[in-house]
């Protein structure tokens, strides 16, 4: 893992042998993840100290052993529940990973949905351990073997059916609209005001209905919106100053900031693992 200040370390990468799975093994003192959303799934088992994270109208507290189930799309942040920080091996498999795995040992179940966010479940903590230490060290057999291993007996033990969505309401019609502009406006962006005259809304009402929504308001979600292009150009080769400007960001030092409070390391470091980059 590449060192930091304060002790921190992490290293993110991906290995062949696990399709659509990224991977992250981090000790964190200081740093604090923003509140922010990923596409895919984030399990993973915390190896010593404490995290704690809000998510879904709560604080959770993990600590060694305990293992974290975030589901795809839910805002949550994350941050040291004791003053040594915490050390964690964390899996970001995609949704089709985990509905594949869902599919065929619970035919008819649907898309897998967490409803709790810590688990005890010493079995499957030591297959995501062991399918993760795998991918590290290149044992390509053993990391797909363990990995499926542990997503399925999470899924067994720990999901359930997807809640119903409330009812929607008059708002949905603006977010709709507003997510759209945002997304095809990373570079140039609306003013709060122009967004909510776009929408046909007032801004108040617009913050009020998005955050419902989202989880997260206009000016948060366009800068997760960022990272997730930042992440593609990166995977595609373009150089780190190239792509600040690319999703709009003002300079190189704001791209940094705000990839790192999402993803956990610096985009330098994240372009540096490569696609296929398994050995530290």
């Amino acid at each position: 893992m590449s060192a930091e200040p304060g002790g921190e370390a992490a290293r993110f990468w991906r290995n062949p042998a696990l399709p659509g799975v990224d991977l992250l093994k981090a000790r964190y003192v200081t740093h604090r993840f923003t509140r922010h959303v990923h596409e895919q799934y984030a399990i993973g088992v915390i190896l010593s100290g404490v995290e704690e994270f809000d998510y879904r109208g709560e604080r959770h507290r993990a600590g060694a052993g305990a293992v974290v189930l975030v589901d795809p799309e839910q805002v949550h942040t994350g941050h040291a529940g004791v003053p040594d920080g915490w050390a964690y091996r964390m899996l970001y498999p995609s949704v089709e990973v985990v509905s594949g795995v869902a599919a065929e040992l619970l035919a008819g179940r649907g898309t897998p949905y967490f409803p709790e966010a810590v688990v005890s479940s010493p079995h499957a903590a030591s297959l995501l351990r062991a399918a993760h230490a795998a991918a590290e060290h290149g044992d390509d057999l053993a990391s797909s073997s363990l990995a499926r291993a542990a997503f399925g007996a999470l899924v067994r033990r720990h999901a359930a059916r997807r809640p119903l969505l409330p009812p929607r309401d008059a708002g949905d019609r603006a977010v709709r609209l507003a997510r759209e502009i945002l997304h095809g406006s990373l570079v140039d962006p609306p003013t709060l005001e122009d967004l909510a005259r776009a929408v046909e809304a007032r801004p108040f009402a617009l913050i009020r209905a998005f955050k419902a929504a989202t989880g997260l308001p206009p000016h948060t979600y366009l800068n997760t919106l960022r990272v997730r292009r930042a992440r593609s150009l990166l995977d595609a080769g373009t150089p780190p100053a190239r792509v600040a400007a690319e999703v709009g960001f003002t300079d190189q030092a704001h791209l940094n900031r705000h990839f790192k409070r999402i993803v956990g390391v610096p985009p330098a470091a994240y372009q540096r693992a490569g696609t296929y980059k398994t050995h530290p």
